[in-house]
């Protein structure tokens, strides 16, 4: 690439850095979100092959990043971890391979949908899929066959939603999902909270949300956060949330996280573990460490589920994934250890627990409908070099 062209992005990337983001109006700045490879070879030094990568993955999974995440990235680094979680990769492109077999839907969304946005796997869990809108498009995204994509499994009426879900008294606590429901307008956003306000079996309600890590702008709303605090006033509200990365904790995701602490949110955190960007100890140690010094509890590290086009380039083998949990474990105090270690599997979610030997030894925590005595089993599988998710791993005992 031309060295003015190279001193340009150096120029573009550090204007950004200087940029006071709490200021900012978040509607405002969302029209200068990074849209096309154009727009990105700005602020990021691209080879010629790089774009042309980029432009045929953006015709298969959109490109969308704002200018404040993109202002955490090391423009001179290729294997920039926060650049990897953002930028297209030609190894999307991949969807068969070394590592196994990718599906379109791992955890199993399409078997549980109940229409009109409805997902409702556990008896005593609804889903609802929001929109298929984020502030940003992360490239490991396990929904990557629907967000930023025209699609009919994003709710239609919340109202109808909600009436599912008030017919369905086994249910006792909704996740709001997406796309970002954060980044649905404000009074869009109240109604849907203001239906499931009154529904007496719900005992709480989470409101997933990638905002306070990609686009903490957002949540510089003095409206949205007095929305938040209303509802949280009469039924207690959850934003699970997805640092994923100790970079990402920055000066304005922390204000972020403490106006949402401030109404009484309380903030936890669901990571995946990701290759190439937080598949080491001293990572992983500074994340959970770091969500902690910001009141952020860690909840759940995710194993990469095997999604096309995420998969062949994102997931950790389970054998190095296990082994590197436990030695970051041993680093944490008693609240940065609560977090678990999971596959969301379609059967269900699984608790890593760890292994003995070759075997690895995981516990069910949650089972699909009508599947209770699966509930708090044991599973035991034969470790092997490249097996990264239960499917591939031979049934085993201890």
């Amino acid at each position: 690439m031309p060295s003015e062209a190279v001193h340009d992005s150096n120029v573009l990337s550090t204007a950004l850095a200087e940029k006071n983001w709490k200021e900012m109006d978040y509607r405002q700045e969302l029209k200068r979100n990074i849209t096309n490879v154009d727009e990105l070879s700005r602020y990021l030094p691209l080879t010629a092959e790089e774009k042309n990568d980029i432009r045929q993955i953006e015709q298969i999974h959109p490109i969308i990043i704002p200018r404040y995440y993109l202002s955490l990235i090391d423009p001179q680094d290729k294997d920039d971890p926060i650049r990897r979680l953002c930028v297209p990769d030609a190894q999307e492109m991949i969807v068969a391979g070394g590592m196994g077999d990718t599906t379109q839907d791992p955890y199993g969304d399409d078997k549980h949908d109940k229409g009109n946005g409805v997902l409702h796997k556990y008896d005593y869990t609804a889903l609802v899929v929001t929109s298929e809108y984020c502030a940003m498009y992360c490239r490991h995204c396990f929904r990557k066959r629907m967000v930023g994509l025209t699609n009919d499994k994003t709710v239609k009426n919340f109202h109808k939603a909600a009436e599912y879900i008030a017919d369905h008294p086994e249910i006792t606590n909704v996740v709001m999902s997406g796309g970002d429901p954060l980044m649905l307008p404000t009074k869009i956003l109240k109604k849907m909270l203001d239906s499931l306000r009154d529904i007496p079996h719900l005992n709480h309600v989470r409101i997933g949300s990638r905002v306070p890590v990609s686009y903490p702008i957002r949540l510089f709303d003095d409206e949205l956060i007095e929305v938040l605090k209303d509802f949280n006033s009469a039924k207690t509200l959850f934003v699970p949330t997805h640092f994923n990365h100790p970079r990402e904790i920055t000066s304005v995701s922390t204000e972020a996280v403490k106006r949402l602490r401030d109404v009484g949110v309380t903030v936890n955190n669901q990571a995946v573990l990701l290759a190439g960007v937080n598949d080491n100890v001293k990572t992983l140690r500074d994340l959970m460490n770091g969500l902690l010094r910001i009141g952020v509890n860690p909840y759940y590290l995710y194993q990469c589920m095997p999604v096309a086009r995420v998969r062949h380039h994102f997931q950790v083998p389970l054998k190095k994934g296990v082994d590197l949990v436990d030695e970051a474990r041993r680093y944490f105090d008693g609240y940065a250890k609560r977090f678990k270690f999971i596959i969301a599997h379609d059967i269900g979610k699984l608790e890593i627990c760890g292994r003995i030997g070759n075997k690895l030894v995981l516990k069910q925590l949650h089972a699909r409908h009508g599947r209770d005595e699966e509930i708090s089993r044991l599973l035991v599988r034969e470790l092997t070099e490249t097996g990264g998710w239960l499917d591939d791993l031979p049934e085993a005992s201890l």
